[in-house]
């Protein structure tokens, strides 16, 4: 549910590629670009639940990281800051590496990696095909024209530099092979045709057999539902003291937001729900 602690679990594949890049001597650049794609995903997560909403499980996979949970009612103005919040923690650390061989020339030959890397990843995830975050904020962009127009018009771009990485792998076999090429082209035509979507997360009933912690929060009833949902914890139990204009007007237990929630939808505001 919202407000649940962030997990993090290990794809089996990642440690055949961590294998493999201790083989070939680029165990240095895996690790650096676990390190960016873990800060990545991290950053999604806490931009999410800053929102109200809960991305609370990253998958180390063998290609990066992907984060997953609910963000079910998000607006598309919180959903494009959400994607954005990756990619530019990445770019600030690059920022940061830049400023500190500025500070200590020294500390560039044992950094350069990292800082490439972490340049990268905020490049190459800007890139308007899916499941890159700037794929997703261009559905989001085109999200008038319709659910499934949308989905088109991304899986075509997608598919474009999916064919264009093609292309370019099969240039360099004429002198020195790139496989990354192949391999990012791959990536992408799975995420645009395999899924890509954040999961959902099922809201779980609490045990009360051994006592839970009531956790009440004094909140404006301008509020809608959905914007409630970022005070939800795992251990304690919520209740809402509502407040308009100044006056009492009554309280929603946690059971009564998760009903709203299903029966009237995210974008409900507290006090015009059917409870009150």
């Amino acid at each position: 549910m919202r407000g649940a602690k962030l997990r993090l679990s290990i794809h089996p594949l990642f440690f055949c590629a961590l294998i493999l890049s201790a083989f070939t001597g680029r165990l240095l650049v895996l690790l650096c670009a676990v390190f960016a794609a873990l800060e990545h995903e991290l950053c999604h997560a806490l931009a999410a639940r800053r929102m109200g909403f809960s991305l609370n499980k990253i998958v180390l996979m063998p290609y990066g990281a992907v984060v997953s949970g609910d963000i079910r009612g998000i607006s598309p103005l919180q959903e494009i800051w959400v994607c954005l919040a990756g990619p530019l923690s990445n770019a600030v650390t690059a920022l940061g590496f830049v400023a500190l061989w500025w500070l200590f020339p020294e500390t560039y030959p044992y950094t350069d990696v990292a800082a490439q890397v972490s340049f990268s990843l905020f490049l190459v995830n800007l890139l308007p095909a899916y499941p890159l975050d700037g794929g997703r904020i261009l559905r989001v962009l085109l999200r008038p024209l319709g659910a499934r127009k949308a989905a088109i018009v991304c899986r075509a771009v997608t598919v474009l530099f999916a064919a264009g990485l093609a292309a370019w792998f099969v240039f360099t076999c004429f002198h020195a092979p790139d496989f990354g090429l192949l391999v990012f082209a791959l990536f992408l035509l799975c995420g645009t045709f395999g899924g890509g979507e954040y999961a959902r997360v099922v809201f779980c009933e609490k045990d009360f057999s051994r006592g839970v912690e009531e956790r009440r929060i004094a909140l404006s009833a301008e509020k809608t539902a959905g914007e409630a949902m970022r005070y939800l914890r795992e251990d304690k139990y919520l209740v809402l003291v509502l407040f308009e204009k100044g006056e009492f007007l009554g309280e929603l237990s946690e059971e009564e937001l998760l009903k709203i929630l299903r029966e009237e939808g995210y974008s409900r505001k507290l006090k015009d729900c059917a409870a009150f």
